[in-house]
């Protein structure tokens, strides 16, 4: 695993950005860490960490079988991805930062102040489903794919301008990332310098378009370099990789230096949505090879060695 790392300026202009080296990871599938790498999260920040994870996961097994049972609508889970989605706002300030989700974040949400009620409502068609409570610095889910991005940097551009120094992250993924409102969103929030951190979440997969289908890239990193600012390639699996990188946009972002795109690499253990039939397009093996790969056993064997 390459040690830590800053993320590098954006070239200047007319330059090229080179390939970037391989994901910033610390943490190992085994559970291992880097070498003279200490996580900088303390023993509570973590179990708080691993509770939310398993708790998604098990609230995903649960929307499932309620879905099945006509009680849910169509809902699209985060399984495999919960170490991409809770690393990322777990270097936001709740009380002043704001979170700009798609679908499929739930754990993010949670952790920003959303009742896990209020968003199994939303999946039940119930009016107050996406009516964000007082105090959580949230925008309502978003389903229509890459909108909400556009959204993030408006806000982000405009909490500026009130001379607030709160930063705005958005999740989205390599599908979103081909929409043209994607390109907009992060072209003028380079221009504008806005304080936004754009999460694009590699899962591997859009709806049953292969990764290597939407796009020739090397990384989807490379692509922030033609709007002006920094990105950066994380392993997605890894807790500690996905909140260093985020600790440091974010730290760039409040201090005026504009926007970050990081890439987490990671992969989509569940299909699609629930109206998606992944065994007709997922090879059974890759789909074993991303599981020794899962985010969640993988912070469990961490903890357990630390005697947590």
């Amino acid at each position: 695993m390459p040690p830590p790392r800053s993320s590098a300026e954006a070239p200047a202009r007319g330059e090229v950005a080179p390939p970037p080296a391989g994901p910033l990871s610390f943490l190992a599938p085994d559970g291992t860490l880097a070498q003279a790498y200490e996580p900088p999260l303390d023993d509570d920040a973590l179990l708080a960490a691993f509770r939310l994870m398993v708790l998604s996961r098990a609230t995903s097994e649960r929307a499932v079988n309620l879905q099945r049972q006509g009680r849910l609508g169509t809902i699209a889970t985060p399984d495999g991805q919960e170490a991409a989605m809770v690393g990322s706002v777990l270097a936001l300030d709740t009380h002043r930062d704001w979170l700009v989700p798609s679908y499929r974040e739930m754990p993010a949400m949670i952790h920003m102040g959303l009742p896990l009620a209020r968003f199994l409502l939303y999946y039940r068609g119930h009016p107050l489903g996406n009516q964000i409570p007082p105090g959580v610095n949230m925008l309502p889910v978003q389903i229509s794919l890459g909108t909400q991005v556009p959204h993030a940097v408006g806000l982000g551009w405009g909490l500026r301008h009130q001379g607030s120094d709160a930063v705005v992250l958005v999740h989205f993924g390599e599908g979103a990332s081909s929409e043209g409102d994607v390109h907009e969103a992060m072209n003028l929030a380079g221009v504008r310098r806005a304080p936004v951190v754009f999460v694009l979440q590699d899962n591997g997969w859009a709806i049953s378009t292969p990764v290597a289908k939407q796009s020739a890239t090397q990384s989807f990193a490379l692509r922030a370099s033609g709007y002006g600012f920094p990105g950066e390639l994380v392993d997605g699996n890894d807790l500690f990789a996905v909140y260093d990188a985020t600790r440091r946009a974010v730290e760039r972002a409040r201090a005026g230096e504009g926007p970050t795109l990081i890439e987490a690499r990671t992969y989509r253990l569940a299909p699609h949505n629930t109206s998606d039939d992944a065994t007709r397009y997922v090879d059974p093996a890759q789909l074993e090879q991303a599981r020794a790969l899962d985010p969640v056993p993988r912070l469990r064997t961490f903890l357990a060695s630390r005697g947590l």
